[in-house]
């Protein structure tokens, strides 16, 4: 029979992943990386907003070969996710970033280092030497630019692709579970990109490592000046501040709210993402991260006009569990769950994804087809993939 390949006896989604690796996770590291801001709505809505949409799938196709590979920062990977960052994998794993960046060049997929990383940027992409994956670096922007600019400075020169720019955090958004905890970095860890932080003093007035929060537009223009990295700007979720990226001068746009980590009650990214898409108007790439948790969201993010996926939590969970080998498993499901869902939604590449492929449930209580504008130049590309045997396309798409 057909049956679907086996990865592990007790994980065989990242449902199940969640839960094992909870259960190894001493209670102050589950609960920051479970955890989000005030009562965490916005955490739950990152992964329901993806239930309310239904796929459509299109039959009497041949679906021999499904081709899942893209193109991400440069890089071809094997399928359209990459690991967004994410503070102390540390507190998961002695292996740390380390493993998490082995998993990721072994499978093909990028990653992005946080600058709260319990490794150092050269550490973490020597890991994937020769493998043909692209790294990007993260940076909260502090008040003390000159430690701004040595993490720019050293990803750089360690061979990092791209700076993403968090944007969504001029004040840190109030955790709550961080407060109850009391959380503070364990003694056997530090932050090599903020040597000066131990255990002790995690809250301070430092400017090296007080968020910034005057930051404009400009200080876009004036990054483009100082690196020669792209520079993506992380935790955009209006069409206002999406336009508003491109006028800068920004690369590329990841849709995010911090894993619900900043802002309660801010709008999802899925649900935030059609309006994005219709700003940038295919002038960058918009990539998603939040919530995303089944082969299928990554489909539905892509049909919604997502160029790429992201994933923060999940391969923390995986080194809970079984360190890089955990990691692995979880890409190996997430994987073979996109390529099911391609198969049996017809389509054989992943330029075949697009709107009509979802239906959402409307005032009238029925299901319908999903559209997105996009400019006439995307739409002139989309009609070339479509195959003679698919419907044509409407006046809207």
């Amino acid at each position: 029979m057909n049956r679907a390949k086996n990865y592990d006896d007790k994980v065989h989604c990242i449902a199940d992943l969640e839960k094992v690796a909870n259960e190894n996770l001493e209670p102050m590291a589950r609960d920051f990386y479970s955890g989000g801001s005030m009562d965490l709505g916005t955490v739950r809505e990152n992964q329901s907003s993806y239930d309310k949409y239904r796929l459509r799938p299109r039959v009497m196709v041949d679906v021999s070969n499904v081709d899942t590979t893209t193109t991400c920062l440069g890089a071809k990977v094997a399928f359209p996710l990459g690991f967004s960052p994410a503070a102390n994998h540390g507190m998961a794993h002695p292996d740390a970033e380390l493993g998490t960046s082995r998993a990721a060049a072994k499978k093909g997929v990028n990653m992005i280092l946080s600058s709260w990383s319990n490794s150092s940027s050269k550490d973490v992409i020597d890991q994937g030497k020769n493998s043909g994956n692209a790294y990007g670096q993260q940076l909260s922007v502090v008040k003390h630019d000159p430690t701004n600019m040595s993490i720019i400075k050293n990803a750089e020169a360690c061979g990092y692709k791209a700076l993403f720019v968090s944007v969504d955090c001029p004040w840190l958004g109030r955790r709550l579970n961080e407060m109850k905890n009391d959380f503070r970095l364990p003694d056997h860890l530090n932050f090599p990109s903020y040597p000066w932080i131990k255990s002790d003093n995690m809250v301070s007035d430092d400017d090296r490592t007080q968020y910034h929060p005057s930051l404009k537009w400009d200080y876009i223009r004036y990054l483009k000046t100082k690196t020669t990295m792209q520079i993506w700007l992380k935790g955009i979720l209006t069409p206002e501040d999406a336009a508003l990226a491109v006028e800068a001068g920004a690369d590329g746009i990841l849709v995010s709210n911090h894993g619900g980590r900043q802002l309660d009650g801010a709008m999802s990214t899925l649900d935030a993402l059609p309006d994005v898409v219709e700003a940038v108007a295919g002038r960058i790439p918009v990539h998603i991260d939040g919530g995303i948790r089944r082969g299928s969201d990554i489909f539905k993010a892509l049909a919604l006009g997502a160029d790429h996926c992201w994933v923060g939590r999940i391969p923390l969970w995986g080194l809970a569990y079984k360190g890089e080998e955990g990691v692995s498993i979880a890409l190996n499901i997430l994987h073979d769950e996109f390529r099911t869902v391609m198969a049996l939604m017809g389509c054989t590449k992943v330029e075949d994804i697009r709107p009509e492929h979802l239906a959402r449930m409307g005032p009238d209580g029925a299901l319908h087809k999903v559209h997105v504008n996009v400019p006439p130049k995307t739409r002139a590309i989309l009609d070339k993939v479509v195959d003679s045997t698919t419907v044509n396309l409407p006046a809207k798409l």
